[in-house]
């Protein structure tokens, strides 16, 4: 690497912004990438490596560090702790990095941030480590099976907790799993610019490295690009960044020509995009969210794709507007949620999520559905979707919403691929779930709006 202490200090940076300032991790890490462009590829991904691998598997970075400090990692200078863990991380999951590089880049950087009176306590736990990592004795999963997968998978045990009601551990082992492997760029092809041979073609001609994605036949797979603003494909407006069960829910919405569509809570405004290239220029689609930021970055990406029958406007789903009242023949609610589905793309989630915090977006949820679901039309339809796992905000909420509103659940069997069809996709709704199914973890259901 070009600049091995200042690229370690970017990452370090990162970490204290994530955990000890409380921002997070996707919009962070965005910002020091397009910060820093010129850098050369490998030393962007060696930035984006540490710091996304340091927390996604921060619950066992403190693991390792506890067996060979003197110090709870707690009680660690904050800049101290991030710079063990991020060196532990590149000890354990770097082959390509030495062990002797590593303990002395963490020293150093101690060092830089004028903590010298400490290199000797970051130099000891780091060589310990460095010499006993394979001696670290992990819970056992017969015996602790939820300290095992909580300490192996960085995953907080409350959350461990609730997926164990739902399934059996292998399941949850495998949904862990699915969280930690490595996750690609998924893009949508909007087939009204181009067409799927002409972008992959532009892709490849990039130096993209394409494959196609196995559930929609216009979603691929994108690998080995640096920038992803600098690709042509993007900037002509012919891709959109989205994830395929993201894509799914304009899929079940299934438009029709000319149809009037909401999306409640839209942005950053993928599956509206989505519902106005399917109406192919017909129709409308406003699409709603809360704050102005929000609302621009919709925007951008509409002005970007050329759409002319599509807008993003302010609003707040939890207020109720009279004149939205029976328009929409399709409303989507993709509500605010803990969001434990996308973990493996935002991995300080787990640790930002708590049991209150989750109880309290229960309450919203069915405080904007309370609000919205007068918008459907009589024989409308509203989408619910969540990018969480967990029957709280899913199963629980979609009961409660039936038993309390005009609505009635419709098969979405005729909308998805054959392999994700099964009983619950025939009474209407379906459990994406990481390592399980190719797509990030996602909720989804079609409801009929019926007469009262």
């Amino acid at each position: 690497m070009t600049d091995v202490i200042n690229t370690r200090e970017i990452v370090l940076a990162v970490l204290n912004e994530v955990l000890e300032e409380d921002k997070y991790s996707h919009i962070v890490l965005r910002e020091v990438l397009e910060k820093y462009q010129y850098l050369e590829k490998r030393d962007r991904s060696f930035i984006t490596r540490v710091a996304e691998g340091t927390l996604e598997n921060l619950i066992e970075m403190d693991y390792i560090i506890s067996q060979f400090s003197s110090v709870k990692v707690s009680r660690m200078k904050p800049a101290i702790r991030n710079i063990l863990r991020m060196s532990v991380y590149q000890l354990k999951y770097m082959d390509s990095v030495p062990d002797s590089a590593v303990c002395n880049e963490g020293v150093k950087l101690a060092q830089r941030k004028g903590f010298f009176n400490l290199k000797g306590f970051v130099n000891g736990v780091l060589r310990s480590v460095a010499r006993n990592l394979d001696k670290v004795k992990y819970p056992d999963p017969k015996e602790m099976p939820v300290p095992y997968l909580s300490v192996t998978y960085s995953m907080p045990e409350w959350i461990l907790n609730r997926w164990l009601r739902l399934y059996d551990f292998e399941t949850v082992e495998t949904i862990c799993k699915g969280i930690h492997k490595d996750h690609v760029t998924t893009v949508r092809c909007n087939l009204n610019k181009a067409s799927k041979k002409d972008i992959m073609e532009s892709l490849r001609n990039q130096g993209v490295t394409v494959t196609e994605h196995p559930y929609l036949d216009y979603a691929l797979n994108l690998f080995d690009y640096n920038y992803l603003k600098a690709l042509d494909a993007f900037r002509n407006g012919w891709i959109q960044v989205q994830d395929v069960s993201s894509m799914l829910v304009a899929e079940v919405a299934a438009p029709k020509w000319g149809d009037y569509c909401i999306d409640v809570c839209a942005a950053p405004g993928g599956k509206s995009l989505h519902l106005a290239d399917k109406l192919e220029g017909s129709g409308f689609v406003e699409a709603r969210d809360i704050t102005e930021s929000k609302v621009k970055l919709m925007q951008d990406n509409i002005e970007r794709t050329a759409l002319i029958n599509m807008n993003a406007v302010v609003a707040d789903a939890t207020v109720f507007l009279p004149a939205s009242e029976e328009k929409a023949d399709i409303l989507l609610a993709d509500v605010p949620c803990s969001g434990l589905g996308v973990i493996g793309r935002k991995p300080d989630i787990r640790y930002k999520m708590t049991e209150k915090k989750q109880e309290d977006i229960v309450k919203l949820q069915r405080q904007i559905l309370d609000t919205v679901w007068k918008y459907v039309k009589v024989g409308g339809t509203l989408v619910y979707s969540t990018c969480t796992i967990g029957a709280e905000e899913n199963q629980y909420n979609l009961k409660w919403f039936l038993d309390n509103y005009p609505f009635k659940l419709e098969s979405i069997d005729p909308y998805l691929p054959e392999e994700l069809q099964g009983k619950t996709t025939r009474a209407g709704y379906l459990q994406l779930l990481p390592g399980i199914h190719e797509s990030d973890g996602f909720f989804l259901a079609r409801l009929k709006r019926v007469s009262e």
